[in-house]
């Protein structure tokens, strides 16, 4: 679903992504070890494909990049705790993050755990055509601006 310039992500079609990827990803024979997620957008993917492909092992690492609808810092950065690469050792890696744009978080990752892994791939509901990393798994690709149902509202406050 597209409103003007922007990719429209419903929680129902985010559900859709979910499975599909899922699919793709066992059709592939890729049975992960561990799923990282990029939060906080790639928590939502994660949490879907852990259950999708009964993968009980999670892992969490907290990036910084965007800052706003265009803007980001200068580089992407870990925010703590930042896990330990070791305890990734000779796993098979799935990354998942919700949209691969520049793709400098996911290299950030990628680049953090891939000299401890047995194999490092990643999975993304959307990928840009300019991102840095081609990720293997991908539900859609798109140029537009994304709004995810979990950050298209603004914070709630009291």
């Amino acid at each position: 679903m597209t409103s003007g310039e922007h990719e429209i992500l419903t929680y129902q079609r985010f559900g859709t992504a979910v499975r599909e990827l899922a699919q793709t990803i066992a059709d592939d024979g890729f049975v992960p070890d561990v799923i990282l997620s990029i939060a906080r957008g790639g928590v939502f993917l994660a949490g879907g494909l852990g259950y999708a492909l009964d993968c009980k092992n999670l892992h969490l690492m907290n990036v910084e990049f965007y800052t706003g609808e265009g803007t980001t810092l200068d580089m992407p950065v870990m925010l703590p705790p930042v896990p330990n690469a070791v305890d990734f050792s000779r796993k098979r890696i799935l990354v998942a993050d919700d949209v691969a744009d520049t793709g400098r978080t996911l290299k950030l990752v990628h680049d953090f755990v891939a000299d401890h892994v047995a194999e490092v791939r990643s999975a993304v509901i959307y990928e840009k055509p300019q991102s840095l990393v081609k990720c293997e798994y991908v539900w859609k690709s798109t140029d537009r601006w994304i709004d995810f149902p979990w950050s298209s509202e603004p914070p709630v406050t009291a």
